[in-house]
């Protein structure tokens, strides 16, 4: 007998090849079952259908950084197209307990048992009206049903700090945050820097276009740590704490700053808990850094050249590719 898991795991990679290759083809939106629909019961083109929901898997092979990415799609597009928004669990629950962002939010499972259907949507790009609009007409068109739209694997959010309050309320939840524990000391200004290595280190041996892009070399890192603290003024005494993985002998470029702790084998939860609560997080071109800084109540200092966006706030400060950035904005 062939296990349940195995199918679903060939129906979901089948559905991905099927995806990949409509995608740019005008036969795309046909292979949904919601598209059809629409096409056949277009009750209302104009009045978003508010009493159904809408939701975005957070994808389960995919690092914590890419999952709070769907999760976050989901949360806004939702509100986008007058929808309420249905949780569904990230796959690891010491995850989905430490981000807390289920909190307040109803289930998938929960509404499927009341009598809820789920229905995919086709992928859409946010910047063109277009391909907006028709997933507008399809969830109109289920008007006075209950149904859970669920965003397609990916479906793509560039500004993820558009729900950055409400991904906050939730982390600082007490539930959330009970049995944190840091190694900063309250007597140090402290500053978290993320340099991302690990899988990327091997596009730099393959050529792997996509590893390329986030790949910034030591001497980055370094430039901008060295202008934080020529620019940072504190009355307290400065520690340093390099997020990353390899071996110490990997970060040389760094040993001559004082008081620098390298925490290479702080595991992912621990490490992504300190950058949250840095007083200035340098971020790498990571969602494993960019994630903390949404979270982040302290000073964020970025790679200008990202896919994601930053909002226009003093707190955020964003940095050239070769480590310089606006002097005064750090002073403010």
């Amino acid at each position: 007998m062939i296990p349940k898991l195995f199918i679903l795991k060939a129906k979901a990679k089948l559905w991905f090849y099927l995806v990949s290759y409509t995608r740019v083809k005008r036969v795309y939106p046909y292979i949904y079952r919601s598209y059809w629909h629409y096409l056949f019961h277009k009750k209302n083109t104009k009045t978003l259908n508010s009493s159904c929901y809408y939701s975005a898997r957070p994808h389960p092979g995919a690092g914590i950084g890419h999952q709070m990415a769907n999760w976050i799609a989901g949360y806004w597009f939702s509100k986008q197209f007058g929808l309420n928004f249905a949780h569904i669990p990230f796959v690891h629950d010491p995850w989905e307990q430490f981000l807390g962002f289920g909190h307040d939010e109803i289930m998938i499972d929960m509404l499927i048992d009341r009598g809820y259907v789920v229905r995919k949507l086709p992928l859409f790009d946010e910047k063109k009206k277009k391909e907006v609009e028709l997933n507008k007409l399809i969830i109109n068109s289920y008007a006075g049903e209950k149904v859970v739209f669920l965003a397609e694997q990916d479906q793509y959010y560039s500004d993820q700090f558009g729900v950055m309050n409400e991904i906050k309320d939730k982390f600082y939840s007490a539930k959330a945050r009970k049995g944190d524990k840091l190694i900063y000391s309250k007597e140090y200004y402290n500053i978290a820097i993320h340099v991302r290595r690990g899988d990327i280190v091997i596009g730099q041996e393959n050529h792997d276009p996509g590893l390329l892009m986030r790949w910034q070399n030591n001497d980055y890192f370094a430039n901008v740590l060295s202008n934080v603290l020529k620019t940072k003024t504190t009355e307290k005494p400065i520690a340093i704490y390099l997020f990353s993985q390899g071996l110490e002998k990997d970060f040389e470029d760094f040993k001559h700053f004082p008081n620098i702790h390298f925490c290479l084998e702080m595991g992912a939860q621990d490490s992504f808990l300190h950058m949250v609560y840095a007083d200035l997080l340098i971020t790498s071109k990571s969602s494993f850094s960019y994630k903390p800084a949404l979270l982040s109540n302290g000073i964020k200092v970025c790679p200008k050249d990202f896919w994601h966006g930053y909002p226009e706030s003093k707190d955020w400060i964003l940095v050239e590719n070769d480590g310089s950035f606006v002097i005064n904005a750090l002073q403010r």
